[in-house]
């Protein structure tokens, strides 16, 4: 039987970046559902990350955007955005693990050199990968797959790589952020971690490269906004059950009429 240490260096053979089996992740289930997202982990059905974050975002700068540029041209600029950044994050997988892909249509190599400029700038400081695609949880709360957990500079780091079609600015992309920081408590608290660091790798189609840190004060900042959310999408959950679920009939019979007097039943 391998030990530990030899079953490390076989998975390394030919592998860019080192794989180190310092944590064992377990694995979830996606599922996808009328722009809902939910994964089963552990026995336990729970939302994701992104649907949190959605649920519970203010919606007004989307909404202005799709009334300035119609529907259609919305919903096409959006099913292409999603579809590079899917073929770019399988490229920087497949990178990652070491093993072979290539997409050989347009998008598929115009993601290809997107990849390529993050594996150049962004992924050049990544000592060693403990997971890739790895599905975090938060027993009770929330999931999420997040892109990388690695050794970047010496600190322990998740990574989140994201296309976008121009240059972000900081403001604008708070939600990264948060994610970042659910992603780090999950980790933290299922495997008793110190996840210090997270970073954000953001590729334009014209191959312009940003990076976005988040360390120390300021991730712990993002984690209690994280938890904020999070209370505020249960929050609603809990208010959306209360309208949808049918009253029973002793409930309405338990009801004061228009003028306050008890409602009268038929066992009276």
């Amino acid at each position: 039987m391998m030990s530990d240490k030899d079953l490390e260096e076989y998975n390394n053979i030919g592998k860019p970046i080192k794989w180190s089996s310092r944590y064992s992740y377990v694995s979830g289930t996606r599922h996808d559902d009328h722009g809902t997202r939910t994964y089963d982990v552990n026995g336990a059905r729970l939302p994701s990350v992104t649907t949190i974050l959605g649920a519970t975002k203010n919606q007004q700068f989307l909404k202005d955007w799709k009334a300035k540029v119609g529907e259609a041209e919305a919903d096409r600029i959006k099913n292409l955005s999603s579809k590079r950044g899917t073929s770019m994050h399988k490229f920087l997988e497949h990178y990652v693990l070491g093993t072979g892909y290539d997409d050989l249509t347009g998008l598929g190599q115009e993601a290809k050199s997107m990849a390529e400029k993050v594996i150049e700038i962004g992924l050049a400081p990544v000592e060693e990968y403990y997971g890739s695609e790895v599905t975090l949880y938060y027993p009770g709360l929330y999931a999420g797959s997040t892109d990388l957990v690695c050794l970047h500079n010496g600190v322990e780091t998740v990574v989140d790589f994201k296309q976008a079609n121009r240059p972000k600015k900081k403001e604008w992309i708070e939600d990264y952020y948060l994610q970042i920081a659910a992603y780090a408590m999950a980790h933290d608290y299922v495997y008793g971690s110190q996840i210090k660091q997270g970073v954000i790798m953001v590729c334009t189609p014209d191959l312009y490269y940003q990076e976005f840190k988040v360390i120390g004060a300021e991730l712990r900042r993002y984690k209690h906004e994280a938890l904020k959310r999070i209370d505020m999408y249960y929050d609603l959950m809990h208010d959306e059950k209360e309208r949808t679920t049918p009253m029973k009939a002793e409930e309405f019979n338990d009801r004061p009429d228009e003028v306050g007097n008890p409602r009268s039943t038929d066992k009276e």
